[in-house]
């Protein structure tokens, strides 16, 4: 079945159609930030194993996905303060999270070292299915033969035929890959440069400086060229970074 949904505002009626469906074990594909995906709900472990044998994957390579919000993010998944100071940043967006996973999740949704990718995508219909279903879906990026992503629903559709349930129309996506970030530790590694990467370094130098200037001691100060506020801390920094954290930018 073909679904045009509107990518802004996400008839209800429609969502719940499909959120029926997905408690049923349905597989569908759907609209994100970045390419059509294709998905199930998690718990539905038939409905995974399908996706596996459709995707040809092997299960030491889980799949990532999709969460509502932060707080929907923190049952799945252990957030530390850093982590969750950078994806509140971030989300929605184009990122891929990998964080260690609670023990919540399916064994199929986790890797061997426990960890687990997460997403917020920044589209409407998406995010409206997931909270409404109440459990997380797959995402994993819908391929023809030649691995290229579709992006156009209607020949996903007649590509995939019987074999999904439901195709969602939500209108044309970016069509570029989200960026991959491991936010196990502190210190962040990017393991996939795509869309959103560059905002990602901004936000991370920015959480890291404002850390250590709440670590720094305050004095007051309206020496020369110092821009005209009251105070500033004892940090040493200087030139834009200084001006950064004096009007809030950091």
């Amino acid at each position: 079945m073909l679904l045009k949904i509107n990518p802004k505002n996400p008839q209800e009626r429609l969502i719940n159609k499909v959120v029926d469906a997905l408690r049923q074990g349905a597989i569908i594909a759907y609209p994100t930030d970045t390419y059509y995906g294709i998905g199930c709900d998690i718990t539905q472990k038939k409905s995974v194993e399908k996706i596996y044998q459709l995707k040809q994957r092997r299960k030491s390579k889980p799949f990532s996905f999709i969460c509502s919000d932060l707080k929907n993010i923190s049952r799945y998944a252990k957030v530390s303060d850093y982590a969750y100071k950078t994806m509140k940043r971030l989300l929605p967006g184009p990122y891929t999270f990998i964080l260690e996973g609670s023990r919540i999740l399916p064994k199929t949704m986790v890797s061997k070292r426990k960890t687990a990718g997460i997403r917020v995508p920044d589209n409407a219909i998406c995010l409206a299915m997931v909270k409404t279903l109440g459990n997380p879906i797959i995402s994993t990026t819908a391929t023809g033969p030649d691995k290229v992503p579709f992006t156009d629903p209607s020949l996903l559709h007649d590509h995939f035929g019987k074999t999904l349930e439901i195709v969602i129309d939500g209108g044309p996506v970016p069509s570029q890959p989200s960026s991959v970030i491991s936010l196990i530790t502190d210190e962040p590694e990017i393991i996939n440069k795509a869309s959103g990467t560059s905002l990602f370094h901004c936000t991370a130098f920015r959480i890291e400086f404002r850390e250590k200037i709440c670590q720094a001691p305050v004095h007051r100060h309206r020496g020369e060229g110092c821009p005209k506020r009251p105070w500033h801390t004892g940090f040493p920094v200087t030139g834009k970074y200084h001006v950064q954290f004096l009007f809030g930018y950091a």
